[in-house]
């Protein structure tokens, strides 16, 4: 063990207390995290010999561990495990997390004989009884999960460990160099990486990580919920006129949201008391209906409270009665795993994580439920998927969110333009899809399953 892992072994493994602490603290708010908390310190309630499939030593029989932190993460490793599970008929999964939103979407993947459990935390000791107890084929990490001790273990007990889905942007990249002694040795650990994009693979490669291809972003590959779809254009039809959303918002950007509301709505400039005593008449508010989706469900009640501070009418998704929207200033979404519906719903999105310097969030969603996207100038951790988009007339970045607002609205009021918009969306997540075909028969061929073991 070198000099530096040894250290940041000594700091994960005093940090355990702070971090059942920090557990309990979140539980508080998202009782996820108080789920089987001993998983993250690699002890699990089933004894070894209790899980199936251990009998055999053929591949096959074995579990395929993906590993997918968060609820992004999640939906694009349920993109890959289709393409898996069609090239290896009757693979059992091993599905792991780190967020409570991400362990509740993966429990929607599940088939009987697959397991999901929580990643341990990465001390060697942790990390050695996870592998003893579920002894996986393959790792498949998701998009950035890179652990010193879990690649180091892996790699010392022959468990091939890949990077799926890529992505190192460019501040993550210049922190990895500031840590190369630690950083390194974790990259060349991999036994092979596949890049969203060529600039990703560049900085991958520079930190000795085995690039073995540039397939491009799984979530190209996502199929919209045909329910879910259809529910959101009914919604839309219900609102009266057109739709925009704040997708995925982070902490601050509902603020800026209700500044720039405001500004554009006289009666919002009234005083509280006078203010929650009327919604705003039709005619100041009624050119859209504002819709807001929290990127964390810990957020919905924070911002609920934000909105009706400002003497706002919220209705949230999850009172409406019989899928029914309720009649209100904004509606909140405060639904889990209904995005598809949301985007399907809404004319334009404004793209949260990009307002505030967080970095943005993925717009390939949208954009394949046929949703133009209005991005602010934060973009640096999907910035080729944002680029393509706006050269592709899917998509729009501005510099602050009013900007973006006021460019939303002017393309509701233009239905020509939105017709078109909406037709470069769905085109430009057609022209990109493919990667999760492509990942999937890298993970094959490095099991050693050949086409004439799948047919047969």
């Amino acid at each position: 063990m070198s000099l530096a892992r040894a250290l940041y072994s000594v700091v994960t493994w005093g940090a355990q207390p702070l971090l059942r602490r920090k557990l309990r603290r979140r539980a508080r708010v998202e009782p996820g995290y108080a789920v089987a908390v001993p998983e993250r310190f690699g002890r699990y309630a089933q004894p070894l010999d209790s899980l199936v499939g251990y009998s055999s030593m053929d591949v096959l029989g074995r579990f395929v561990w993906i590993h997918a932190v968060s609820l992004g993460e999640t939906r694009a490793a349920a993109i890959l495990l289709r393409e898996l599970r069609e090239l290896l008929p009757g693979m059992r999964l091993l599905l792991t997390h780190g967020t409570a939103t991400g362990r509740a979407e993966g429990e929607k993947l599940l088939l009987p004989g697959d397991v999901q459990v929580w990643l341990p935390w990465d001390t060697p000791a942790a990390v050695a009884r996870f592998l003893r107890q579920f002894r996986p084929a393959i790792g498949v990490l998701m998009e950035t999960e890179v652990w010193p001790n879990l690649i180091a273990v892996c790699r010392r007990r022959g468990v091939p460990l890949v990077l799926a889905n890529a992505r190192l942007n460019d501040k993550s990249w210049r922190g990895a160099r500031r840590l190369a002694p630690l950083a390194r040795p974790a990259y060349r650990g991999l036994t092979a990486v596949w890049a969203q994009s060529q600039a990703d693979a560049q900085r991958l490669q520079d930190l000795g990580a085995p690039v073995r291809g540039v397939f491009g972003n799984l979530k190209f590959d996502v199929v919209p919920d045909a329910a879910q779809m259809e529910m959101g254009r009914r919604w839309r039809m219900l609102a009266g006129r057109p739709v925009i959303m704040l997708a995925s918002s982070r902490e601050g950007e509902e603020a800026l949201w209700l500044d720039f509301f405001r500004s554009k709505c006289p009666a919002a400039q009234s005083s509280k008391a006078q203010y929650a005593t009327k919604n705003i008449a039709a005619d100041e508010r009624g050119e859209v209906q504002w819709l807001i989706v929290p990127r964390h469900p810990h957020r919905f009640d924070e911002v609920e409270q934000l909105l009706q501070g400002a003497g706002l009418s919220v209705a949230r998704r999850s009172t409406w009665q019989g899928d029914a929207p309720v009649a209100a200033d904004v509606w909140l979404g405060d639904t889990v795993g209904e995005m598809a519906a949301y985007y399907a719903m809404a004319d334009v999105v404004l793209l949260g994580g990009s307002f505030a310097p967080l970095g943005g969030q993925n717009l390939i969603e949208a954009a394949a439920c046929g949703c133009p996207v209005v991005v602010g100038p934060h973009t640096f951790n999907f910035a080729e998927a944002t680029d393509l988009a706006c050269d592709a007339g899917a998509a729009w970045r501005t510099a602050d969110l009013a900007a973006a607002a006021h460019r939303a609205l002017a393309l509701v009021k233009a239905p020509q333009q939105l017709q078109g918009a909406r037709a470069a969306a769905m085109a430009f997540a057609q022209a990109h899809r493919g990667a999760a075909g492509a990942t999937a028969r890298q993970v094959a061929d490095l099991l050693g399953v050949s086409p004439s073991v799948l047919d047969g």
